[in-house]
């Protein structure tokens, strides 16, 4: 079963064919570096991280780029509101390039922790504002551009297919020239590039031919794929709010300066994480970063499961119950792989690559089996418009099938875990973490159980050793003493 993809152009679910056999160039959006990213925003980035894992398992080389928003993105995707870099900065004391430097370091700090892999190009608006400038003038030479009260607009009129990507009945909406700007023609026009804007002494300003100034938000994620991927390329990615503007105004611009169409084949757009009050939303304040998850105890690895646990495509409502359940099932899932790592005897293969398989063994080698079986049920998963939920499913019958041998459940689930990023192999690698008192009262009953032993007192020591299982702690008595673990 080849790769499918539910497409937002078109509103479908697709198969995957890349422009270029074995090659998948992949653009998703990336912050804006004003304030921290929140758990919401942290969504987008791990159905990303998914979208690239699964493409390179299937064998496909990408080259996955990302933007950084350092310069003039404003609070209203439709040139409205207040400038996001320019007012944190004022708030902070600092300049905009100190905070964007901040805010970027934050983020690929907290991307790092959720293991998230990085993307092979991530390129900063502000070192790429030549290219803005040359692909507005192609936009301009085209004829899809006109200058009022300082600013140059790209004119809607002049494409028809203006609102495809969401859907727009532009003659459904009335919106009032004076409402949005009184300079537009028309309420959907968007700004390429600003010269006079409502904000005096604009913190970062360029020479232009249109004169000194900055560009608008939309042009600068054309510019940079396209530097990066082509005129053309296969796969454009980011939350579902970006569809009725951003995104919109990205085609627009895009295929009116090159006249190729379609400027991207496949659109992937994730769906908003939830709270009892509506999304999750910076401006209405009182967001959750991803360290106050972990100042309360969590493992950003926690979060990562219970948003594996959601469709990307579904609303996802976020609770504290609702992530301790995936702590407590992550827990679960780490202390199953440490259990089945000792059975396997690997400790004695040393430290393995992620992916990799016990005793030496290429995967392919032990795959044949049942555990080939689920990894195939695995792989149908991802295919099916990267179904997360079903692919955790399928590693969890793995790994509580007592019919797969050990030595072959180990290399099938480090193999899954290439693509659901949960660190496996390293958890099979490490005594799973253990309460420090809870470890001394365990090993203080199993030296108890020893003198009953040694007393004859065996009535005492099966009481011990039963009232350690009901806890959950497995003792195993050997020549050499007695050891334990989770069951």
């Amino acid at each position: 079963m080849p790769l499918t993809l539910f497409n937002t152009l078109g509103r479908e679910i697709q198969a995957f064919e890349p422009r270029e056999a074995g090659k998948v160039g992949f653009y998703g959006c990336g912050p804006t570096v004003y304030n921290y990213a929140h758990i919401g925003n942290l969504r987008a980035y791990v159905t990303h991280d998914i979208l690239t894992r699964t493409l390179r398992r299937m064998g496909y080389e990408v080259t996955h780029v990302m933007n950084i928003t350092d310069v003039g993105h404003l609070s209203g995707d439709n040139d409205e509101g207040d400038d996001k870099m320019v007012k944190s900065a004022e708030e902070r004391g600092k300049s905009v390039l100190e905070v964007a430097d901040f805010y970027t370091k934050a983020f690929f700090n907290d991307t790092e922790r959720m293991n998230i892999i990085r993307p092979t190009v991530v390129c900063k608006a502000t070192e790429h504002v030549g290219d803005m400038i040359a692909l507005i003038k192609k936009i301009e030479a085209n004829g899809f551009t006109y200058s009022a009260g300082g600013n140059l607009y790209f004119d809607i009129s002049k494409f028809p297919s203006y609102g495809d990507l969401a859907l727009l009945r532009l003659d459904e909406k009335k919106i009032s020239r004076t409402e949005v700007d009184e300079n537009k023609r028309n309420p959907y026009d968007f700004v390429l590039w600003f010269t006079k804007s409502k904000f005096e002494n604009q913190a970062l300003v360029w020479d232009s031919p249109w004169g000194r100034g900055y560009p608008g938000w939309h042009i600068e994620c054309s510019a940079m794929s396209g530097k990066y991927l082509g005129e053309q390329f296969d796969i454009h990615a980011g939350g579902i709010d970006h569809v009725p503007i951003h995104h919109t105004n990205e085609i627009a611009q895009s295929e009116a300066a090159t006249g190729k169409k379609p400027w991207v084949k496949y659109w992937v757009h994730n769906e908003f994480l939830v709270l009892d009050k509506g999304k999750m939303s910076k401006s209405a304040g009182g967001f959750l970063t991803l360290q106050s998850l972990i100042d309360k105890g969590y493992d950003a690895l926690d979060y990562r499961y219970f948003l594996l646990g959601g469709h990307y495509r579904s609303q996802l409502q976020f609770s504290w119950d609702s992530l301790d359940g995936a702590k407590n099932a992550r827990r679960s899932l780490t202390d199953r792989i440490k259990t089945l790592a000792e059975k396997a005897n690997l400790s004695k293969t040393g430290p393995l690559p992620d992916g990799a398989a016990v005793d030496g063994k290429a995967p392919d080698a032990v795959y044949a089996g049942k555990a080939g079986t689920y990894l195939a049920a695995f792989d149908k998963a991802l295919e099916d418009d990267l179904s997360t939920p079903r692919a955790l499913a399928e590693l969890w019958g793995l790994l509580r099938d007592a019919e797969v041998n050990p030595a072959e459940a180990l290399p099938a689930a480090f193999d899954m875990d290439r693509v659901l990023g949960l660190n496996l192999v390293d958890a099979a690698q490490a005594k799973p973490a253990e309460d420090e008192a809870l470890v001394q009262k365990i090993e203080a009953l199993i030296a108890e159980r020893a003198a009953a032993k040694k007393a004859k007192d065996f009535a005492k020591a099966d009481g011990i050793r039963s009232s350690l299982k009901e806890k959950g702690i497995i003792l195993e008595d050997s020549p050499t003493g007695t050891t334990w673990r989770r069951n």
